[in-house]
């Protein structure tokens, strides 16, 4: 791959401090994007900011906020340029059985995984309709293509941003801008950890124990590695990824 084949791109990845977010954020500036950096923790996002080769821009964002939202994207077009690819990375997991999943833990499954991904999209879209030209990714999960059991709020967010993916990949489709959803298998990130953590104090499994179960899930017998993941968002995001669009690809061994 050109190296540069993303130069004089404005790519803004959410929830890039840290996992499958700063993997990205990675990959696209080793192929010559400008990176603007959201997420909630402004000493993660500088620590990796600090860490590419590339003009970079901090944003600190909660995209669950509408308001939030709309200063962290003004803040990026005035430091970058109008934005060309959008990574909608940012997420969160809470598992429960669905009797004790209660609303408010219903409504903050929706107000990250979906809810931002919408805010976001909307605020980086007229830039993209403008130019010309525009790449929407949007991270969902394996639990976007199938069910898993105690994360019933989790999979139906993630199920909504696949089919937000597909219907918005139809509405733009003769615009020069496409949208894909990468869906990966359970990857080894700190969100994962946290993951673990909950099932070792529930089940009385120790953390070994939890992450070789699953482990299994994936026919490779392995957990994804984030870096795997950003590779996936990156060919999506080059211009001759142009046909490719309103897909769901899985990045997860063969488990779907």
């Amino acid at each position: 791959m050109n190296t540069e084949s993303l130069a004089g791109k404005h790519a803004v990845v959410t929830g890039a401090g840290r996992g499958i977010g700063a993997a990205t954020a990675a990959a696209l500036a080793q192929a010559g994007a400008r990176l603007t950096l959201m997420g909630r923790n402004r000493a993660q996002l500088e620590a990796q900011a600090g860490k590419l080769e590339a003009q970079v821009h901090v944003e600190v964002c909660d995209v669950s906020d509408p308001a939030q939202v709309q200063r962290a994207f003004a803040g990026a077009r005035a430091a970058l340029g109008e934005v060309a690819i959008l990574v909608n990375n940012a997420g969160q997991a809470e598992s429960q059985p669905f009797a004790r999943t209660d609303l408010g833990l219903w409504e903050r499954m929706l107000a990250v995984n979906l809810t931002g991904t919408f805010l976001c999209t909307q605020a980086a879209l007229p830039g993209m309709l403008g130019a010309g030209w525009g790449r929407i990714v949007n991270i969902a999960s394996t639990a976007g293509l199938k069910g898993y059991p105690y994360v019933s709020a989790y999979c139906a967010a993630k199920h909504g941003v696949i089919g937000l993916t597909r219907s918005l990949a139809l509405e733009l489709a003769r615009k020069n801008i496409t949208v894909n959803a990468v869906c990966p298998g359970y990857t080894q990130t700190d969100l994962l950890e946290a993951s673990l953590a909950q099932i070792a104090q529930k089940t009385r499994k120790s953390a070994a124990q939890a992450r070789a179960e699953l482990a299994r899930a994936n026919p490779q017998g392995r957990l994804v590695e984030p870096q795997e993941v950003a590779q996936a968002v990156l060919w999506l995001c080059l211009p001759e990824s142009a046909a490719i669009n309103g897909q769901a690809i899985a990045v997860a061994g063969g488990e779907v």
